[in-house]
C-alpha cells in the first residue's frame, strides 16, 4: 500500500521530535544575543525601558498568534491573517514567532511568508548593531523618539 505525498508529510512530524535541536537552540541564542544585550543596555543605562518589556511580552503574544493560528488551521476555520502575525514580529516578538514555528511547524514551508520574517528578524540585528557597536548613528537617531 502506498502513500500519496500529502499523506507522507503528514506522516513524517507525527513523532513531534524536534530536527536538530542543538543546532536550532544555538542559532536562536545567537540571534537573541544583540536584542537581549540591548535592551539590556538600554534599561540599566536609563535610556529607555521600553526594549527590555516589549520583546518578551510580544514575543508570547506571537507564540500564542502562532499557536491560535494553527488551531484554526486544523480545524479549517477563519485564520489570523499574515500580516498581524508580521506585525507582532515587528514589535519585538520574533524570538516567540520563531519559537511557535518550530514548536507548531507552521509557516515554515511558505517562501514568502519566511522572506518576510527573516527580513523583520534581520530589521532587528541591524538596529542593535547600529545600536551597540554604532551608537545609534543610522537607525537609532530615526527611531530615538519612538523609543524615548
Amino acid at each position: 500500500m502506498s502513500r500519496s505525498p500529502s499523506q507522507q508529510r503528514r506522516a513524517a512530524p507525527a513523532s513531534g521530535a524536534l530536527q536538530n535541536p542543538r543546532s536550532k537552540l544555538l542559532a536562536f541564542v545567537g540571534l537573541c544575543l544583540l536584542p537581549v544585550g540591548g535592551a539590556l543596555q538600554m534599561l540599566l543605562s536609563g535610556q529607555s525601558w521600553l526594549p527590555a518589556v516589549a520583546y518578551p511580552l510580544a514575543s508570547v503574544v506571537s507564540f500564542v498568534l502562532y499557536w491560535r493560528d494553527k488551531q484554526q488551521a486544523r480545524n479549517q476555520a477563519w485564520r489570523t491573517p499574515e500580516k498581524v502575525l508580521h506585525a507582532s514580529e515587528l514589535c519585538g516578538g520574533w524570538p516567540g514567532a520563531l519559537l511557535a514555528q518550530q514548536r507548531f511547524r507552521h509557516k515554515t514551508r511558505k517562501l514568502s511568508f519566511q522572506l518576510s520574517f527573516w527580513a523583520i528578524v534581520a530589521l532587528h540585528q541591524l538596529f542593535w548593531i547600529d545600536h551597540l557597536l554604532l551608537g545609534g548613528r543610522w537607525l537609532g537617531a530615526a527611531l530615538a523618539p519612538i523609543l524615548r
